[in-house]
C-alpha cells in the first residue's frame, strides 16, 4: 500500500447518512487543497521556508511537487474511477515566488497536477483583477466565483462563471462556488468587482443547478469555516462544502484541529452537509469519499486530510522546476527598496529587551499600512526581528534577514483591558530574553522589571489623534495591528487568539510592508522616542 493510501486511511471517518436503497451508487472521490498561498516550496512547521538541516532531518512539509506526486498516487489508486482535484482558492500570495512570478508559475504547477476546478480567493485580487486575468487566460481548467459580480467594463467580465457541471458517465456533479463579501476591504478588487450575500447568491444557484438535472451539489467557498456552517445551515440542496479562507485544520486525530473532519451541519430540511477544510500552505492535502444512491442522496462520507511530509517524495520534474524558478531569486533579495540614514537596530539582546529602532519600525509600518482601517495600536514581538540594517542602501535582501518568517499582517479589535493583560504576556519573560517582549506604535506604556510577572506594567497611554497621549480605557475596543503569529497566539499572547474580535490575519506579508514603509520614508530616519520606560532601569 503506498504512502498516500496509508495517510488517506489512517484516523479517516466513515460516516453513514442514511441508509437508502439506491441499486446504482455513484462513488467519487475528491482531493482538495486551500490557501497555498505561494508556497511552491516546502514549509517547516512554522509555515515558512524549509532549510537544508530541516530537510535532511525530515522537518520538511508540502511544496508543489509533493501534492503533485500524492495526486497522482490517488488517481492511480482509483483506476480510472470518478475523482475530482478541487482548490478552495487563495494560491496568490504568500512568498518570493509570488512576488516574483505572479500567477505564471501557480497556473502551470496546476495544470501540471490536473486541477478541476478552482475558487476564486481574495488574495486572488491582491494585484487587481489585471493580474487575474492573467491567470485565467493561463490555465486549463475553470475558475468559480458566484457572487463575485464583475461589471461589463470590468476586464475580468464574463471571464468566470459561478458554477461548472461535470459528467461522470450520466452523473451530474455541479460545482459552485461563493467568496467572501469583505474582499474588498481585505484585497484590491476595485471598484468593478462587487459581491452578493452568498446565501441569497446560493438560494438561487442550487435550484437553477436543480433545474438541470444536477442532483450533486459540492460548494467550493472561500469564506472560512465559521461561514460555511452558517451556509450549510441556511441552504437546502448543498450535498457538501468543500472551504477554504480561515486556515482551518479539520482532523478527527490531530488535538490542534477546529473540528472533525468531516464537520456535519444539519441543513433546513434536517439533511446533514459534510464540511471540509485542509489547512493552508500545501501542508495538507484534504481527501474525501462519497457516495451517493441513484437519486442523488449523500448516503456516506468518509476521509481525513493527508499530511504531506517526508514519506511523500517529491515529484521529480516538478522539483527540478522549482529550482529553475528559485534561482533568479537571488537576484530579488538584492534588490534596492531605499536608504537609511543610519543604522536600524535589530539586535536581539535589545529588541527582546527595551524600545529599539527597528521594532519601532516594523511596528510603524504596520500601523500606517492599515491606518485607514480604524486601527490605531500596533504590537510586535520583538522575537520576530531578527537582524540590524546598516546605515546606507537597504535592499529587500537585508528586510528579508529581519523578518524571514513570511508572516502577515494580522488585524483586530481588542478591550483596553486585554490590551494591558497583552503587555504583561510580552514582558513575563525579559529575563530569558523571550522573544514576546511587545515592541509598539500607536501607544506608550511603563513598567517596572524589577516586579512579579503578571504585575509589571504601570501605566499605558494611547495616541488621542491629536498629536498626544491619553490612558488607555479599558472598556473600550481598539483596533490593533500585529503579525499573524502573534494573532494566533505565539509567544504566549493567547488572549490576542482567545479575545480577539472581527481577526484577520491574512493581509500582505510583513516584510513587504516594511519594504515599501522605508521607501516611502527614504532616507529613512532611525529612531527611538521614549515609547517603552523600564523605571527599573
Amino acid at each position: 500500500m503506498n504512502s498516500v493510501l496509508k495517510a488517506a486511511l489512517f484516523g479517516a471517518t466513515a460516516l453513514t447518512l442514511s441508509a437508502g436503497s439506491a441499486f446504482a451508487d455513484f462513488n467519487l472521490e475528491v482531493l482538495h487543497i486551500n490557501d497555498l498561498h505561494s508556497r511552491i516550496e516546502a514549509i517547516n512547521k512554522y509555515d515558512s521556508t524549509c532549510s537544508d538541516e530541516e530537510a535532511t532531518a525530515g522537518e520538511c512539509f508540502g511544496g508543489i511537487a509533493r501534492v503533485k506526486t500524492a495526486v497522482e498516487q490517488k488517481r492511480e489508486a482509483l483506476s480510472g474511477g470518478s475523482l475530482l482535484v478541487l482548490d478552495a482558492g487563495d494560491q496568490f500570495q504568500g512568498s518570493m515566488f509570488y512576488t516574483k512570478y505572479k500567477g505564471a508559475p501557480i497556473a502551470e504547477f496546476m495544470n501540471g497536477i490536473g486541477f478541476d476546478a478552482m475558487a476564486i480567493g481574495n488574495h486572488e485580487f491582491d494585484d487587481g483583477p489585471e493580474e487575474l486575468l492573467a491567470f485565467i487566460d493561463a490555465i486549463d481548467f475553470p475558475i468559480l466565483s458566484g457572487n463575485t459580480i464583475a461589471a461589463e467594463d470590468s476586464v475580468v467580465h464574463d471571464k468566470f462563471e459561478g458554477y461548472k457541471v461535470f459528467d461522470f458517465n450520466g452523473e451530474k456533479v455541479g460545482v459552485v462556488s461563493v467568496l467572501a463579501t469583505d474582499t474588498g476591504e481585505t484585497s484590491s478588487p476595485g471598484p468593478k468587482i462587487t459581491f452578493e450575500d452568498e446565501i441569497t447568491y446560493l438560494q438561487k444557484a442550487v435550484p437553477e443547478l436543480e433545474a438541470q438535472g444536477v442532483n450533486k451539489i459540492i460548494l467550493l467557498s472561500h469564506v472560512g469555516y465559521k461561514r460555511d456552517q452558517e451556509i450549510a445551515a441556511a441552504v437546502d440542496g448543498i450535498d457538501v462544502i468543500v472551504g477554504g479562507h480561515s486556515h482551518t485544520l479539520l482532523s478527527n486525530t490531530d488535538e490542534k484541529a477546529a473540528g472533525p473532519y468531516p464537520t456535519l451541519v444539519k441543513n433546513p430540511s434536517g439533511d446533514d452537509v459534510p464540511i471540509v477544510t485542509a489547512y493552508a500552505y500545501s501542508k495538507y492535502l484534504g481527501d474525501l469519499s462519497l457516495t451517493f444512491d441513484d437519486d442523488g442522496k449523500l448516503t456516506a462520507v468518509s476521509g481525513a486530510p493527508i499530511l504531506l511530509d517526508a514519506s511523500i517524495e517529491p515529484d521529480e520534474e516538478f522539483t527540478a522546476r522549482v529550482a529553475e524558478l528559485n534561482e533568479p531569486l537571488e537576484e530579488l533579495k538584492k534588490r534596492e527598496v531605499g536608504e537609511s540614514a543610519g543604522e536600524i537596530i535589530g539586535d536581539r539582546t535589545v529588541c527582546r529587551a527595551e524600545e529599539c529602532s527597528m521594532g519601532n519600525l516594523v511596528a510603524d509600518a504596520m500601523l500606517a499600512r492599515v491606518a485607514d482601517q480604524g486601527i490605531t495600536l500596533a504590537i510586535q514581538n520583538g522575537g520576530g526581528v531578527r537582524a540590524s540594517i546598516d546605515a546606507g542602501t537597504v535592499t529587500m535582501g537585508e528586510v528579508l534577514t529581519v523578518l524571514p518568517f513570511q508572516n502577515t499582517v494580522a488585524t483586530f479589535q481588542l478591550k483596553g483591558a486585554d490590551v494591558i493583560a497583552a503587555l504583561e504576556n510580552g514582558l513575563s519573560e525579559i529575563e530569558e530574553g523571550a522573544g514576546r517582549y511587545p515592541q509598539v506604535s500607536g501607544m506608550k506604556y511603563t513598567y517596572d522589571s524589577s516586579k512579579e510577572a503578571g504585575s509589571r506594567v504601570i501605566s499605558v497611554e494611547v495616541a488621542d489623534g491629536n498629536g498626544g497621549f491619553a490612558p488607555i480605557d479599558e472598556d473600550a475596543t481598539y483596533g490593533i495591528v500585529t503579525n499573524n503569529y502573534v494573532r494566533g497566539g505565539g509567544d504566549g499572547y493567547a488572549i490576542f487568539a482567545e479575545k480577539g474580535m472581527n481577526a484577520y490575519d491574512f493581509g500582505p506579508n510583513l516584510e513587504d510592508v516594511v519594504a515599501e514603509y522605508i521607501g516611502m520614508n527614504s532616507p529613512y530616519e532611525p529612531y527611538t522616542d521614549g515609547r517603552i520606560v523600564n523605571v527599573a532601569k
